[in-house]
C-alpha cells in the first residue's frame, strides 16, 4: 500500500468511501455536497489517499496542517472503504498524518470524533489520543462529538 496526494481522479472513489461509512450517512448523504467539499480539498492539496498496488483507491485522509487555532494539525475526515476496515489501514492513515502534518514547532495533534462511532474512538484513544472536550451539538443537533488530542513524542 502507499499513500500519496489525491488528485481529482481520486474523487468518486473518495465520496463511496465515505458515503458508505457512519459519518458520510451521517453528514454528506448528498453526493454533489460530498464531492464539492472533497474537490475543494483535493484543490487545497490536503487530502492524501491509499492505494493498492493496482491504484485502486482503499482509503483517505483529510487534514489541514494549521486547522485549530490556526496553528496545529487537524485531521478533519478519515475514511477507509468498508471491505478494508480493521486491516491497519486507517493506523497507517494516522501516522501518515503525524508524520506529515506537522511543522517541527507542533507539538499537538488533533481531531474530532462522534459520539456514534465508538470503534473509532477507540482506535484514536490506542493511538494515543486523549478526549479534551466534548463538543454537543457540534456538527448536528442531537450528536455529540469528542474533541480529542495527541502529544508529539
Amino acid at each position: 500500500m502507499q499513500i500519496k496526494l489525491a488528485d481529482i481522479r481520486y474523487i468518486d472513489s473518495c465520496v463511496e468511501i465515505l458515503q458508505n461509512s457512519d459519518l458520510g450517512k451521517t453528514y454528506f448523504s448528498d453526493c454533489e455536497k460530498a464531492a464539492d467539499m472533497l474537490k475543494y480539498a483535493v484543490g487545497q492539496k490536503n487530502v492524501y489517499v491509499a492505494l493498492d498496488e493496482n491504484e485502486k483507491c482503499l482509503g483517505f485522509i483529510y487534514y489541514m496542517k494549521n486547522g485549530v487555532f490556526g496553528r496545529y494539525p487537524y485531521l478533519h475526515i478519515i475514511a477507509v472503504k468498508e471491505e478494508y476496515r480493521s486491516c491497519g489501514i486507517g493506523k497507517q492513515l494516522i501516522k501518515y498524518f503525524e508524520d506529515n502534518a506537522s511543522d517541527s514547532y507542533s507539538e499537538k495533534y488533533f481531531l474530532t470524533v462522534d459520539n456514534f462511532n465508538p470503534r473509532a474512538k477507540k482506535l484514536y484513544e490506542n493511538l494515543g489520543y486523549k478526549c479534551v472536550g466534548e463538543l454537543p451539538d457540534f456538527y448536528k443537533k442531537g450528536i455529540n462529538c469528542y474533541l480529542m488530542m495527541k502529544r508529539r513524542g
